[in-house]
């Protein structure tokens, strides 16, 4: 292992609770209860929704269900990314028309300025910063996919994003061999643990139940099953992302995707103006496997990628622990980034799961039949798209229950979308590792060849995966 990073704190669940600190758990269900909604996931998802329901019908009875504490899945693991992209937009284009996916774009658009606002109000302090989000290019197919999804961004209506070519994007940030860049001010750096920590005392500080360290482990209709008792309730909303496949009966329903992260120690302030990065923007690139980053509120740059990206049967890592290989394929990718940086030690690295569905379209569902409801599916844009799924979710159990009629939200396009399971194992296994192994092959070939077209193989991985 290279002295780059080697001493690195592995696991852990990531640098972001070593930064702001475990927290105490929460009590475990005492024995059978009911509600009036019953949230299972003490995650974003879970926890935005509790917050709605709650603001909008104070007398809702709602309880939470956390198997280890809120924050310990994907919440308190990503990249800090709250950013207006949504999984599964061009399908719902096709089977919805354009405009239905105007109107879901123009949503989430509008959810990053929800979550900044709300974050404001109710006095939680995130390390928000709303620099944009900023996505390069540093080969030329990489540069004519930008060009291509810069072009497909203003078709959605996105009429503020702005393109650059290579001088401009110097200006804003230093990364070798960058060629041009898009820029959209839908977009924002936050400490995802401050914002899941904040937004946990916000939901109880309204009156919601909070249980932990009560894994559920099956849903009915009207019932969540846990080791300490049952909780009863009209409405059972599931918000367990990457760890559904933990549930009884919804092994296949979505795939748990892994991607990892590292955390370099903080940058002086001569690294820093060597680099830019002056506006803080989320950084992402436009390779087959591409990486995201932030410059944290601490002078850091936290970044991320695909590691080993699927454990046999749907099994998720041990508490954020990820492969030393990956660790340094991350560094590399930061030393390509930035050559000047080579020898900035890599402090911590962890690794969180994302729920994939087969058709990788995020959804929000209420089955009026069973009163069980669920969201996710975020294939790795959660941090903003878990807000509007809550409130969509919100919208639905109110329509539902006759508190409201229907609304903007619950006529989005992504509302009550059913798509089919996964494959039996070990097709599954073997077709998220053969995928990625050929996406990588394919940004080596496109640095390697400088060609402008982009490689056919990330087009065959594209149809296996049915991304397209």
């Amino acid at each position: 292992m290279s002295s780059a990073v080697s001493g690195v704190v592995n696991g852990g669940i990531s640098f972001w609770y070593a930064d702001d600190g475990l927290p105490t758990p929460r009590e475990p269900l005492a024995g059978d209860a009911s509600a009036d909604v019953v949230i299972v996931g003490g995650g974003y998802t879970g926890l935005w929704t509790a917050y709605y329901l709650k603001k909008t019908a104070p007398f809702l009875r709602i309880t939470v269900l956390e198997q280890k504490f809120c924050g310990y899945g994907a919440s308190g693991r990503n990249g800090g990314w709250l950013y207006n992209g949504i999984a599964g937009r061009d399908r719902y284009a096709k089977l919805h028309g354009h405009e239905a996916a105007v109107r879901l774009q123009k949503a989430m658009n509008e959810t990053v300025a929800e979550v900044v606002r709300v974050t404001e109000e109710a006095g939680i302090d995130a390390d928000v910063h709303a620099g944009g989000v900023l996505e390069v290019a540093y080969t030329p197919a990489q540069l004519a996919r930008l060009k291509a999804f810069h072009e497909h961004e203003l078709s959605y209506g996105e009429k503020d994003r702005e393109l650059y070519g290579a001088r401009e994007t110097g200006e804003r940030i230093r990364i070798a061999d960058t060629v041009g860049s898009t820029w959209t001010p839908h977009g924002a750096r936050l400490h995802p643990v401050k914002l899941v920590k904040g937004l946990a005392a916000a939901v109880e500080a309204l009156g919601v139940t909070i249980h932990e360290k009560t894994p559920v482990t099956e849903i009915r209709p009207k019932h969540a099953v846990t080791p300490y008792g049952t909780v009863r309730a009209p409405y059972i909303l599931r918000c367990t992302e990457g760890f559904t496949a933990s549930l009884k009966g919804q092994k296949r329903t979505w795939l748990p995707m892994n991607s990892s992260m590292i955390a370099t120690e903080p940058l002086t302030d001569e690294q820093w103006a060597e680099i830019g990065w002056e506006g803080r923007e989320t950084l992402g690139d436009m390779a087959h496997a591409y990486m995201y980053a932030q410059r944290t509120a601490d002078g850091r740059i936290a970044l991320g990628g695909r590691g080993i990206p699927y454990r046999f049967g749907s099994r998720t890592d041990n508490d954020g622990r990820t492969q030393p290989a990956t660790i340094e394929a991350l560094h590399e990718i930061l030393v390509r980034f930035f050559p000047q940086l080579a020898g900035l030690k890599v402090t911590h690295a962890w690794s969180g799961v994302l729920g994939v569905p087969r058709d990788w379209c995020a959804t929000v569902t209420l089955d009026r039949s069973t009163g069980l409801g669920w969201a996710g599916g975020y294939v790795g844009s959660g941090v903003a798209t878990t807000n509007l799924a809550a409130r969509t979710l919100r919208d639905l159990v109110q329509q539902d229950s006759g508190q409201s009629g229907a609304t903007e939200l619950t006529g989005l396009p992504w509302v009550n979308h059913r798509v089919r399971k996964w494959e039996p194992e070990p097709l599954r296994w073997l077709g998220v590792h053969g995928m990625y192994a050929t996406y990588r092959t394919a940004d080596r070939r496109e640095l390697t060849t400088h060609s402008a077209q982009s490689s056919k193989l990330a087009q065959i991985a594209d149809r296996v995966a049915g991304r397209h």
